[in-house]
């Protein structure tokens, strides 16, 4: 029978071995049944936590956290529709393969489907959403239940972060808790203590991955191009750009990719694809998620060679089959990117075609083109475009950069240069613009170095609660809300000319909120650039401030509809006159 302190003790030890295991934080949000859960994670001095008084909010912070570290998040909430609240994060987790830890309270089995207050159905609550689900249950303190706890801890870190062989996501444990919900003033020694020297519990390595042999297609083509979407380790960003400047591969890398540098990258593909590509490769090397430009996608599906991608455990990146060949695995491991560059692992067989510069050039003209197009369209106004363009390339080094998935994502693929120095981060797993903010707080607390956010009118409106995090956490972000008063993507939508009155109300949804009063309202700096250098210098103001700054750009949507099919003409032009 447990007693009075079984339950902390075993709470206790979990949090040690999360603490062991190097979770990147956890996330808490206020309730009773949770509060043995929140007394174990804030006592453990290994973990840092960040209070929340909403639940969704808490979601996307530790999504962002998790993100900017590379390392599962923490969340914990208190049982009944609290835990609803997290499924929109958990989703955005599963689809973008990012490492959650997701712990719900719950009411003991005795006071489930009894009418009992705040108890609703949590067994497997976000369905096939998470990689692992377990119902912890109710167990006295003994070492015995010392080891296994401190075993769940450890296999919990392990699966979030795909060291089974799976891609990194969120794991739910449901974990029943009985009153009383404090702990006893005497709490006994624990009984199976941790290891020595801050050791976890147990050790999880990666799966291995098998060299095999590569497709000979890969290894004889001269005349490849590399696509490149999402990816969550830099160090396979860096391999990649090496390996495209080796071989002199044209490298169209997504924002999100890490990718998008060096001397083979090409940075307007989304604008010249449009009209085609400058000539047809031997074949296509796809690594990481499916890139946002619709153009490179649509170019992609109607590519009849040979495409090869490298694929992930529970990820399938392929919506028209046009694949030809998967290399399993990650484009970092051993049967990836070290493998192409021509390490002493590649068969002796298959020895790396040499590199052609003037199939590189053919793309770099292209690009120059395209570059030149968009020049003369937009010239040096403030418009959408610019901001896209103009927030990427001043950003430092050393900065983060979180953009809303709709329509500012498409702006910053199509118009951002390369080797612009800052990481891009984005929710397109499940392509949502709910949470931006919060995520982008949560990047800010898992990132060194500044944050800058960039989202439209409605996305900021949706996850306004979210400002809470600059005051509540002394938290200092860059926000830029390009306001067109309403979802600037959907003007490009036919029905946007069919029905105008049905169209403004039920799809543009113009939110009419005035950011000024908003701003003032959760204790935020505000300022409204009138021109692009203003808008560059109050971004390195607000880059500098110990406070949150919303820099409020206001443009028009139908204005910025006209000018982006001016920027497609102007860049049909010049390809035509290369």
């Amino acid at each position: 029978m447990t007693g009075p302190a079984d339950t902390h003790l075993l709470l206790r030890a979990f949090a040690d071995e999360l603490g062991r295991c190097a979770v990147a934080g956890a996330c808490t949000s206020p309730g009773s049944r949770s509060s043995p859960i929140v007394l174990a994670l804030t006592a453990d001095e290994q973990i840092t936590t960040w209070s929340h008084l909403d639940e969704r909010v808490a979601g996307f912070f530790a999504l962002g956290l998790a993100k900017a570290t590379g390392r599962p998040a923490v969340l914990t909430c208190t049982s009944g529709t609290a835990a609803a609240q997290y499924l929109p994060a958990v989703i955005e987790a599963h689809e973008a393969g990012v490492p959650l830890i997701v712990i719900t309270a719950d009411r003991p089995p005795e006071l489930r489907e009894v009418g009992a207050g705040q108890a609703i159905d949590q067994i497997k609550l976000y369905g096939d959403a998470v990689r692992w689900f377990f119902d912890v249950g109710t167990h006295e303190a003994t070492p015995e239940r010392g080891r296994w706890i401190r075993t769940l801890a450890c296999r919990a870190v392990a699966t979030a972060e795909g060291r089974f062989g799976d891609r990194p996501g969120p794991v739910h444990l449901n974990w029943a808790l009985r009153e009383p919900l404090i702990p006893p003033a005497e709490m006994p020694e624990d009984p199976q203590p941790g290891r020595p020297d801050r050791a976890p519990w147990v050790r999880i390595g990666r799966a291995p991955v098998a060299a095999g042999n590569l497709p000979d297609a890969l290894m004889s083509a001269r005349r490849g191009v590399i696509v490149a979407g999402g990816l969550r380790d830099p160090a396979e960003a860096e391999l990649i750009v090496e390996f495209a400047r080796e071989l002199c591969w044209p490298l169209l890398a997504d924002p999100l990719s890490g990718c998008r540098s060096g001397d083979a990258a090409i940075a307007h593909y989304d604008a010249f694809l449009r009209h085609g590509a400058p000539a047809t490769p031997d074949l296509v090397l796809r690594v990481g998620d499916l890139p946002t430009s619709k153009p490179l996608r649509q170019w992609l599906a109607s590519f009849d060679g040979p495409q090869l991608a490298f694929g992930e455990p529970g990820a399938w990146a392929d919506p028209d089959g046009v694949l030809t060949d998967v290399i399993p695995g990650s484009p970092g491991s051993l049967a990836g990117v070290m493998l192409l560059l021509g390490q002493p692992y590649a068969p002796p067989d298959y020895p790396l075609a040499p590199a052609d510069p003037g199939w590189l050039q053919l793309w770099r003209d292209a690009d120059d083109a395209a570059a030149r197009g968009i020049a003369t369209a937009l010239g040096e106004g403030l418009s959408e475009p610019t901001v896209a363009a103009a927030i990427t390339s001043a950003l430092p080094e050393t900065a983060a950069l979180v953009v809303a998935s709709s329509m500012p994502i498409r702006d910053v693929e199509t118009f951002a240069p390369v080797d612009a120095p800052a990481r891009v981060l984005s929710n397109r797993g499940a392509n949502g613009i709910d949470g931006t903010l919060a995520t982008a707080f949560g990047v800010a607390a898992g990132h060194d170095g500044p944050v800058a956010v960039l989202l439209g009118d409605v996305a900021f409106a949706y996850d306004l609660s979210a400002l809470l995090c600059a005051t509540r956490h002394g938290q200092a972000l860059a926000i830029v809300v390009l306001n067109n008063n309403g979802g600037g993507i959907f003007e490009f939508l036919p029905l946007s000319t069919i029905d105008r009155s049905t169209f403004e109300e039920h799809v543009a949804t113009p939110p009419g909120l005035e950011i000024a009063k908003a701003a003032d309202l959760y204790g935020c700096d505000h300022v409204e650039p009138a021109d692009l250098p203003a808008f560059h210098a109050a971004l390195e103001a607000a880059l500098a401030s110990d406070r949150t700054t919303i820099i409020e750009v206001r443009t028009e949507r139908a204005a910025n509809v006209a000018l982006h099919r001016e920027v497609w003409a102007a860049v049909s032009a010049a390809l035509d006159t290369r």
